[in-house]
């Protein structure tokens, strides 16, 4: 099975997921939380253009899960605001 790590869960994915797909698919729609108020982002346009969906990938911040793809062993975290 492949699968990329999210937050420390195993999440499962398919050949040509974006990275917001397989959070989608797997029942995780919080991927990052507002720098002042916590409130939760997910997903919002799904084409990069919104940047509510940023998590970190491999320690690199302000990664755009709708545009990243899912490949195998990612360790995926959320993020609070913009700086991680």
């Amino acid at each position: 099975m492949t699968q990329f790590s999210f937050n420390g869960e195993k999440i499962p994915f398919e050949s040509g997921d974006t990275v917001a797909a397989a959070l989608l698919r797997s029942g995780k729609s919080v991927l990052r939380t507002t720098r002042f108020t916590g409130e939760p982002r997910s997903v919002f346009c799904g084409i990069g253009h919104c940047y509510d969906c940023l998590v970190s990938i491999n320690g690199v911040i302000n990664q755009r899960a709708c545009l990243a793809k899912a490949e195998l062993n990612l360790n995926v975290e959320s993020q609070k605001g913009l700086n991680g």
